[in-house]
């Protein structure tokens, strides 16, 4: 259950993506995909922690709060995507310049 509360809020959280410009890496995609990756990765790591082992925690283990550590996660991912299609924007840039 937490499983599928981490992927609905990185969906949530990648919806706002449309104020930015389109500069990620695999577009649009790309952004769901790196908020999706994020809010799960990061999500399975707080849990880790809070719980001591790597595992998804069930429908009694689930609450707001749980859900909520897809947050920080989702934006990460988001970031990384984006500042990862601005440097290969950039790097096409110069090569086109160079060539």
């Amino acid at each position: 259950m937490g499983m599928l509360g981490w992927v609905m809020m990185g969906l949530a959280i990648w919806h706002f993506t449309i104020f930015l410009p389109d500069r990620f890496w695999g577009g649009i995609v790309g952004a769901l995909v790196g908020s999706l990756a994020g809010g799960i990765l990061v999500g399975l790591i707080i849990y880790g922690v809070k719980v001591s082992a790597v595992r998804v925690p069930g429908e009694k283990a689930t609450d707001i709060g749980v859900v909520l550590y897809a947050i920080p996660g989702a934006l990460l991912g988001i970031a990384l995507v984006y500042f990862e299609g601005v440097r290969r924007e950039r790097a096409g840039r110069a090569h086109a310049e160079h060539a």
